[in-house]
């Protein structure tokens, strides 16, 4: 009896770090957008608040690591467990990453707030930074109901933001040649493309921490077509067998 309301207990507190993890998230997108929105609206003190503000992700973090060092002394987790407590503690570092680089690029929007805007109005770095907003949005989804079909797309649109990054980077390097005069301006606007290139990276990382929770299989530094095939090679064991 005593085991099993042990086991239960474990249960109930494991649950409650996941929930933890869905809350950190929660606020890191929520970082995000008003970074984002900072640039758009050239507005400085939203800018500013982003940068502020990055120090409660920062406890988030700490607060979900130390709980989940305490679950794995845990005698008695099974293998899934172990692979779910191990998969949250590389998440919440990939969530805490994300609110950093939100808070480079609110510092950034701060800056360009006071500074004459472009024709375009940074129309690609907002197309950048909308597909990346997909991205954190649907590796949160996937891991909140770790589902592997989402988490494979979002691994698969790191490269929409990859080609974005380079066209933006290209860019740049033409206009500050153009006219040198907007070298500080176009360094800026360089620098939230690479952060916004590497929340990409992060949101991509996350979803294969996904992947290694539903199937116990590590796909980072993997191909697509080498993690479609890892993914359908476990599914196949998975199947009961026929015999």
């Amino acid at each position: 009896m005593e085991g099993e309301r042990a086991i239960h207990r474990f249960s109930e507190d494991l649950e409650t770090v996941r929930t933890a993890v869905l809350n950190m998230g929660g606020l890191v997108e929520e970082q995000f957008e008003r970074a984002t929105r900072a640039l758009s609206d050239a507005d400085s003190e939203l800018g500013l608040q982003v940068a502020h503000d990055d120090s409660k992700v920062n406890k988030m973090e700490v607060s979900i690591d130390g709980e989940c060092s305490r679950l794995l002394a845990t005698p008695g987790a099974t293998a899934s467990d172990l692979r779910l407590i191990l998969a949250i503690i590389k998440t919440i570092t990939d969530l805490e990453r994300i609110g950093d680089e939100a808070k480079k690029m609110g510092m950034l929007a701060a800056g360009l707030a006071a500074v004459e805007r472009p024709s375009t109005n940074y129309r690609d770095l907002r197309n950048l930074a909308r597909h990346v907003k997909e991205m954190i949005h649907g590796a949160l989804d996937a891991f909140a109901r770790l589902d592997d079909k989402e988490a494979l797309e979002v691994v698969k649109s790191d490269d929409i933001v990859d080609e974005e990054y380079e066209t933006i980077y290209r860019q740049a390097i033409t206009f500050m040649m153009e006219d040198p005069r907007t070298i500080k301006r176009v360094m800026d606007i360089t620098w939230i493309a690479r952060s916004l290139e590497r929340i990409g990276d992060h949101a991509k990382n996350i979803c294969e921490y996904v992947i290694f929770m539903v199937y116990g299989e590590d796909i980072r530094h993997t191909g697509i077509e080498n993690i479609e095939a890892a993914i359908a090679q476990a599914n196949r064991k998975q199947e009961p067998s026929s015999d």
